[in-house]
């Protein structure tokens, strides 16, 4: 393979990775905690998008609890956008880990 080659192939590579990360953009996972009465919606980038609080949890002396309980299900959603990025991320490079891509 030539370098010619090789500057073709990188810059197919680039385009997709492009390609994909617009993709994941538009792509949303759902993390949750407390059984379910705190959910959190994040996007492929790890950007929270929405957030919902069961209206019966909220109550002036719980207030720590309810924090304690958005950042868990941030951090969840948070995890599984980060395994989509690299389920996407697998497909573009084949399953070849790349130090920096994964």
């Amino acid at each position: 393979m030539n370098l010619s080659d090789m500057m073709t192939q990188a810059k197919e590579f680039q385009k997709k990775m492009g390609d994909m990360q617009e993709e994941l953009a538009g792509k949303t996972v759902s993390g949750s905690a407390g059984g379910g009465m705190v959910n959190a919606t994040m996007n492929g980038r790890g950007e929270l998008v929405g957030l919902s609080i069961e209206p019966g949890i909220v109550n002036a002396d719980e207030v720590d609890m309810l924090q304690d309980l958005i950042v868990a299900a941030v951090n969840d959603g948070a995890r599984k956008a980060a395994e989509m990025g690299k389920g996407e991320m697998s497909k573009l490079t084949g399953g070849l880990n790349i130090p920096g891509l994964s």
